[in-house]
């Protein structure tokens, strides 16, 4: 098989009977190879794929309740939260700034402010469909893009779709080291 064949690795969820199963735990267990040869869009695409990639695997096999603990206090990250916020992330940056569509998000406090890190009555299957239905516009987004010089707009600043996928890519990698490190404090599981 050659690198620019776009590949994954099966990882195996833990078992554990009469727990709570989540929509994580159905769709964390496979992980996108980045590309190695291929030109520049595969390879970013790639990259960026993996990292969505992790952070399900790092969500896969855990209860509702695992998803959204807080097990690093004083900190309010938790893996539920993560992933409300990548969905966020991934609206905004694709269809809000590279697309244009002005959409609100999804999970605000009546002040309007985000609330995607308050999660101790949120839905996983929610949050996971969410992110999931994200990642697919954008995915979707930026396979119909002419180039990766198109641009996007925020206010006043421009911004590549080179530069957004790279940007994406340096987001996801910053909260997956975050995933790490709460998956391990909530059941020991360590590991890429």
């Amino acid at each position: 098989m050659t690198d620019d064949q776009r590949t994954t690795t099966q990882r195996s969820g833990t078992e554990r009977s009469g727990t709570e199963r989540t929509d994580a735990e159905r769709g964390g267990t496979e992980r996108t190879t980045a590309l190695r040869t291929a030109d520049e869009r595969a390879t970013l695409t790639s990259f960026l794929d993996h990292q969505r990639d992790t952070l399900a695997m790092k969500c896969a096999g855990l209860t509702t309740e695992q998803l959204r603990t807080r097990v690093l206090e004083p900190s309010g990250l938790s893996l539920l939260g993560l992933v409300r916020h990548l969905a966020e992330v991934e609206r905004s940056w694709f269809r809000n700034v590279l697309n244009d569509e002005a959409r609100h998000g999804f999970w605000k406090h009546p002040d309007g402010s985000f609330a995607e890190f308050d999660v101790e009555t949120a839905d996983p299957e929610e949050a996971f469909a969410v992110w999931r239905r994200e990642c697919d516009h954008a995915r979707e987004l930026v396979a119909a893009a002419e180039s990766l010089d198109v641009l996007g707009r925020f206010g006043e600043e421009v911004f590549s779709l080179r530069w957004i996928l790279t940007h994406m890519i340096e987001e996801y990698a910053r909260h997956n080291g975050h995933a790490d490190l709460l998956r391990e404090h909530l059941d020991g599981t360590t590991g890429e």
